[in-house]
């Protein structure tokens, strides 16, 4: 990779022999590593090692869940919040497994369409809830650095599943929860 880095900034008209280019590639490549490590993670594993009985079944909502990604498309990032929630059926997970199952399918080359499909099935098949309802919204810099070069503009994305899916007031609920800032 620092090899590939190196062409890339001759090609864009750098001496990568400059000062402050030097270390570059070396550098890229590290960051490379750590902001696709989702990749080797397994998400379901991490739900499957963190499940506890419960008898409720309530709504469980972990809430404005910070994310950066970079898109597939144009390897720019984008960033935001994910808020996810469950019904449990006989069992919980530990609630900072949810923000790292988010944290797994964040840090991989993606679209924000498939890595919110990708957090509710993994919760749905690992946790086996009533359901599960996941919301990201997210700022691209693919749209607003190049392109249309829209500043404020956001993208939302949901799955529904489960009761989430079939229950218009369950999925209201959520709705309406997530709006909600208990301490602003």
């Amino acid at each position: 990779m620092e090899k590939l880095v190196r062409q890339m900034l001759v090609k864009m008209g750098e001496n990568p022999e400059r000062e402050g280019l030097v270390k570059t590639p070396e550098r890229v490549a590290r960051s490379w590593k750590e902001i696709t490590g989702g990749a080797q993670q397994d998400p379901g594993e991490m739900v499957r090692g963190a499940l506890f009985q419960a008898e409720g079944q309530e709504m469980v909502i972990v809430n404005d869940i910070d994310f950066y990604s970079v898109c597939e498309h144009h390897l720019l990032p984008f960033f935001g919040k994910a808020h996810v929630a469950y019904i449990p059926n006989g069992k919980i997970v530990g609630l900072s497994k949810i923000a790292r199952v988010v944290e797994a399918y964040a840090r991989r080359l993606q679209v924000q369409e498939r890595m919110t499909a990708q957090v509710a099935n993994c919760l749905m098949e690992n946790l086996n809830p009533l359901g599960v309802a996941v919301t990201l919204h997210a700022q691209h810099l693919c749209m607003m650095m190049r392109g249309i070069q829209k500043q404020n503009s956001y993208a939302v994305t949901s799955e529904m599943l489960g009761c989430f899916k079939n229950d218009p007031k369950t999925r209201a609920e959520f709705l309406t929860l997530i709006r909600e800032k208990p301490w602003s």
